[in-house]
This record gives structure tokens, C-alpha cells and sequence, in this order.
């Protein structure tokens, strides 16, 4: 059980080779405002995305696909059925689904959505410190997508929704934290503009559902995809110094990062 920052790290760099080289297929069922950043992430990744997210095909693909991600963003009645469909159908064929509660808490339909998932055991649960503690049943949401919480106040939240589902809990924020319940990572990689381009923290719920089908130990594939990600976000901020040039730099950066940048730059606690 790896438990170290060496030992992560060395994985991490191991699972992002394992990404490349088998393509795994993520179907996504995300939201609209998202969706071709997503899958463009996924391809410079070295993955390939799927946007399946029609009631009756849903259910069927999310038993072959690698990983699956299911992003409450835009959650239209339709995509609502997908969604349980999927989840259903993934969790019976053993394949890894990573569940993206964006902006619940207040709002009712997403909210009630969100804990009937959360019951179905998602692999991973992402989100930022305000939708982790909602999801969890210990508090109301933040404003909207964007967080009132801090990441180490959803701390215990994140722990404890851990344990509940048997899963992974990934809280987003300047110094990012994943959980199994019992093993905890902190990654303090990143930079600010991933909060100035649209999707960036729905993309990485697609990224995490990738690492995750490459080996069982989920706690380590997203803290493996949070690295990777994080640190492809520096390494884009040397050519573009703005939203959109930093958007495109971004993409550039997730197909290039290798392991002397992960090494080099890494900061895993």
C-alpha cells in the first residue's frame, strides 16, 4: 500500500506512462458549458473520450469503457437517466466511475441527484471544499461552483464520505487533498488561472476517471492524475500568461509532461 511522497510519486510517473500507452476510453456524461475542453484534455492526455450520455447507450458503454465520468454541471432530465444508468451499469461491471457534484448543496434537483450517486459508491468523488462537505450531508454548498469553504475545513467531511463509500474523496483547492479514509495526500501544485478558464476542475474529474482504470489502487491513480494535472498547469503558465493563451498552453502541457517535470516539480505531502 503506498503510503510515502516517494512512493506516489514514483507511481505517478509509472501511471502516466500506463495512460499513454493504453488510450484508455472515458465516457463522459458532463455538462455543456465543458465538453470540448474535457475531451481535448483527455486527447492531449494520450486518452480517448467518449461522450455518451444518451439514456439506453449509456448504461451499455459504461460496461466497456475504461473509466467513466459523470459531472453534474448542466443535468437535464434526460442526461439525469443517463447518469443513474450509468453509474448502475458501471458499478455492476467493475468499471471505475468518478462522480463530480458541481455545485450542490443548494440547489435541489443536482443536490438530490448527488446522494442518490453517492449511494451507488462512486470509485472517486471531486469536487471543490463547499460540494465534498454537501455531498457528505454536513453542509449546505457553496455560492454556486465556486467554494466557501477551505480544503482543510472539508477535511473530516472528505474523510468520513470516504469511508462511507469504500471510494476515493478528492477536494480541489490551492493545496489539493485526496483520501481513502484511511491514507491521506496533499498536492500543492497548480496555479491560479486554472480558475480563469472554463472546466479546468471538470476536466480533471475526466483525467482521474483515466488513471483510475490503469490499476486498482484508486487512492494512488488520483493522487497520480491531480500531479500530473497540477503540474501541467505550471509548466503552461511559461507560454501563455493569460486565460486564453494559458487554455491553449494547457493542453500542450498535459501532452508533454513527463517525468523529469513530475520529479522536478512535484509537491506531494
Amino acid at each position: 500500500m503506498l503510503r510515502t511522497p516517494d512512493d506516489l510519486l514514483d507511481f505517478t510517473c509509472e501511471a502516466l506512462a500506463r495512460v499513454r500507452d493504453r488510450a484508455p476510453l472515458v465516457q463522459c456524461l458532463t455538462n455543456a458549458v465543458v465538453t470540448n475542453h474535457t475531451a481535448n484534455a483527455l486527447l492531449a492526455l494520450g486518452a480517448a473520450p467518449a461522450m455518451v450520455d444518451v439514456p439506453e447507450e449509456a448504461g451499455p458503454f459504461a460496461s466497456v469503457a475504461g473509466g467513466v465520468l459523470i459531472n453534474l454541471g448542466t443535468p437535464n432530465a434526460e442526461q439525469r437517466t443517463a447518469m443513474t444508468e450509468a453509474a448502475e451499469a458501471a458499478v455492476a461491471a467493475g468499471t471505475p466511475w468518478v462522480l463530480d457534484p458541481v455545485a450542490v448543496g443548494s440547489l435541489p434537483v443536482r443536490t438530490a441527484l448527488a446522494h442518490r450517486l453517492r449511494d451507488l459508491g462512486p470509485t472517486v468523488i471531486r469536487g471543490n471544499a463547499s460540494e465534498v462537505i454537501a455531498v457528505s450531508g454536513a453542509g449546505a454548498g457553496g455560492r454556486g461552483v465556486d467554494a466557501t469553504d477551505d480544503v482543510e475545513g472539508a477535511a473530516d467531511a472528505a474523510t468520513a464520505l470516504a469511508a462511507a463509500t469504500s471510494g476515493v474523496v478528492a477536494v480541489s483547492g490551492p493545496v489539493d487533498l485526496v483520501t481513502d479514509g484511511e491514507r491521506v495526500a496533499r498536492v500543492a501544485n497548480g496555479d491560479v488561472l486554472l480558475t480563469r478558464v472554463t472546466g479546468a476542475g471538470c476536466a480533471l474529474g475526466a483525467v482521474m476517471a483515466a488513471f483510475a482504470s490503469v490499476d486498482d489502487d484508486r487512492f494512488a491513480t488520483t493522487v497520480a492524475a491531480t500531479v500530473v494535472y497540477t503540474v501541467a498547469a505550471e509548466l503552461a503558465t511559461k507560454h501563455g500568461d493569460a486565460p486564453g493563451s494559458f487554455a491553449v498552453a494547457f493542453l500542450d502541457a498535459l501532452a508533454t509532461v513527463d517525468r523529469s517535470d513530475l520529479t522536478g516539480r512535484a509537491r506531494l505531502s
